[in-house]
């Protein structure tokens, strides 16, 4: 952050003494108006350069067998890797770390009561898919880092199993101390529903993906069309690391040979409950052998048959794991393209090559992106263009189990990257539609004049010009009157999920996650199955390769404009803008919480919730909340007042940009 501000500060200063030699009226930021021209005569090249043919054939060959960590095409997928880098002039060399990585030797899941049904826990190969036919090579379906267990309990439905629904439990006077719970995908990241779980009693956790969600509930499934078929088991892990990433035996170092480990009881993240995720068509079965009351209407999801509770305790579960606790190799590709006379100045630009399967739409889809730009601009150093700044292009492995990867790469070289990387770039998965960024605000402008520079392919508009009418379509009457009105579009706020994180979270470096979305929907019924594959991409997802070609333009000129600037395009006064909404937000919500409270303890003293109960379903009522004092928020809005004067070369009003339905970063719900 302190790096970011600094070079905003100086910004204003140098921009005016550049704009002062020449009479161009529009040099990009941070550029003097020759070097602009210069900058984008090379920026138009390398989009020129870029061919939706060879990303699709860099997919094929990355997608052609299952490469999860550890496995032999995850090695040959690096070498590969290594191989391209090699061949574009890229200065390129693999990383090498040890890391901690469960995978299963038992797995069993079996209705013992009131009938008898046991869990296939496969996914059948389907024969208008090649690759989904390599069960030798795949990893079953499971969740990495669950606990060993062996246990017999009652089976309880619990939604979608985060906190709003146990509040409701405790009011429907359904517990789950001592049962296995049943709860679907959605509304949270897999690794709350065990811990929330294992909080409030469970001995074990089971999750399914309900039809509803994004299976035949919302449209077609594999192979007809692009949702997850009833067999189709969603894989991720759980690992539950609020402080640090990576390794759960070596937090905060390199997991290099040598390097102190943790002892494998202390690991961690590790569930506190064995999970295990199964199918759709595993879980009805399931479901159909609940007793006692219906469940909440909103509770009720796809699947033919009465949704209860199970809370009579009749439908009891067998489940028994075991895993095979190993160290694996883990291969981080690195090819760099050396800079000018700011050399110690590092664009990092990357994203993982590692999948749960064959892993077309996550992540190759984002990955080949990557490499399209790599093999341009490599082409374009060979005719002479020089950055100023080094380009690092990183291909991560090991990101699925929980940022392995990029973490431990991270913490080897924290304070190398602490002094010379800049930027971070990523594009986690790409599809149709329409363009979405989300990062650091203080490249909010720069990630804007990128993507006014790019064309859609499907519309010709510029990628900026059609998320703005997107926003116009589909907004509220104030986001859409901001559109309409700023010229500025609002990046989003990153969260975790992706390999920003260690960037961004850990060493405070400025980040982006970049990426279109929003036209195929059917992109989360594959997600982290066999069908995310070569073939279902093709057919359903950027079947032409356009958009991918549209990602690497963007993110390209955005990386060539970074590495080729005067001084970096920050813009600090975005920052202190979106502070001031964040405090707004903060002050609101307090406001709200304690209203909402307020008003509850006084419905409870009133009898409300005795009152409108059904006797023949009673709710208990909800527990009196302590009375929340008012908070002081003089420090936060001081502080937020001192930072809005920071000063900037240009204070332009800023709309914000929602890439709700652009697939652009990981944070939601269904990611790791």
């Amino acid at each position: 952050m302190t790096r970011n501000l600094r070079s905003a500060l100086l910004l204003p200063l140098l921009l005016t003494t550049l704009a002062a030699r020449t009479d161009d009226p529009t040099p990009l930021r941070g550029f003097s108006a020759a070097r602009s021209r210069e900058q984008r005569e090379w920026e138009a090249k390398f989009r020129d350069m870029i061919t939706p043919d060879s990303a699709r054939e860099s997919m094929r060959r990355l997608t052609a067998r299952p490469h999860h960590l550890g496995s032999p095409y995850d090695r040959d997928n690096a070498e590969w890797l290594y191989g391209k880098f090699k061949s574009w002039g890229l200065d390129a060399s693999i990383d090498t770390f040890q890391v901690l990585f469960p995978t299963p030797r038992e797995r069993l899941v079996e209705l013992v009561a009131p009938t008898k049904f046991v869990a296939t826990l496969k996914e059948p190969a389907l024969k208008n898919d090649p690759t989904s036919s390599q069960s030798a090579e795949q990893l079953p379906t499971y969740n990495a880092y669950s606990r060993d267990g062996d246990v017999t309990a009652p089976l309880v439905y619990v939604n979608y199993g985060m906190p709003a629904d146990y509040e409701r439990l405790e009011r429907m006077g359904v517990s789950v101390q001592g049962a296995i719970v049943l709860a679907r995908y959605g509304a949270g990241w897999r690794g709350l529903k065990p811990k929330l779980a294992a909080e409030h009693g469970a001995v074990g956790c089971l999750i399914y993906s309900d039809p509803q969600d994004d299976g035949y509930g919302a449209g077609d499934t594999y192979p007809k069309g692009a949702y997850r078929p009833k067999e189709g088991v969603q894989r991720g892990s759980v690992k539950d690391q609020p402080i640090a990433a990576g390794d759960p035996l070596t937090p905060f170092v390199g997991a290099k040979p040598g390097v102190h480990r943790l002892p494998m009881d202390s690991a961690w993240g590790i569930t506190k409950i064995p999970v295990l995720p199964i199918s759709p068509g595993d879980a009805q079965p399931l479901l159909a052998a609940l007793g006692g009351p219906m469940a909440p209407q909103e509770w009720r999801g796809g699947l033919p048959l009465a949704y209860h509770m199970g809370s009579d305790g009749t439908a009891k579960v067998h489940l028994k794991l075991k895993f095979d606790w190993k160290l694996v190799p883990l291969y981080d590709v690195i090819g760099r393209i050396p800079g000018g006379d700011a050399a110690d100045e590092w664009i990092v630009r990357g994203n993982h090559h590692d999948a749960w399967v064959n892993g077309a739409e996550d992540p190759i889809s984002g990955l080949v992106a990557l490499l399209e730009e790599a093999r341009a601009m490599g082409a374009l150093a060979r005719q002479g263009w020089k950055p100023r700044r080094t380009i690092v292009f990183a291909a991560w492995d090991g990101e699925e189990q929980g940022l392995l990867g990029s973490t431990e790469w991270a913490e080897q070289h924290g304070e190398e990257l602490r002094k010379h990387a800049a930027v971070y770039i990523n594009t986690d998965g790409n599809d149709r539609g329409f363009f979405g960024a989300a990062g650091s605000h203080t490249l909010e402008q720069a990630v804007n004049d990128a993507a006014r520079d790019v064309t859609d392919p499907e519309t010709g508009l510029s990628v900026w010009k059609r998320a703005q009418l997107q926003e116009i379509a589909t907004g509220t009457d104030s986001t859409r009157r901001e559109a309409r009105d700023r010229p500025d579009l609002r990046i989003g706020a990153l969260g975790s999920g992706s390999d920003f994180t260690p960037f961004l979270q850990h060493l405070g470096i400025a980040s982006l996650n970049l990426g279109f979305g929003g036209e195929e929907p059917g992109s989360d019924g594959v997600y982290h199955s066999i069908y995310d594959s070569f073939a279902w991409y093709t057919r359903f997802a950027d079947t032409g390769f356009t958009y991918n070609r549209a990602l690497s333009q963007v993110a390209g000129t955005l990386v060539m404009r970074l590495a080729g600037a005067d001084v970096l395009p920050f813009r600090a006064s975005t920052f202190a803008e979106t502070i001031a909404e964040y405090i707004g937000q903060v002050k609101a919500l307090a406001a709200t919480r304690r209203d909402s409270i307020l008003e509850r303890n006084r419905q409870i003293g009133e009898g409300v919730y005795t009152a409108i109960s059904d006797p023949r379903q009673p709710l208990v009522p909800p527990a009196r909340a302590a009375e929340p004092p008012f908070l002081n928020f003089a420090p936060l809005d001081n502080a937020g007042a001192r930072l809005r004067g920071v000063p900037c070369a240009t204070r332009r009003p800023t709309t914000v940009w929602r890439p709700e339905t652009a697939r652009v970063w990981k944070n939601r719900p269904r990611a790791r």
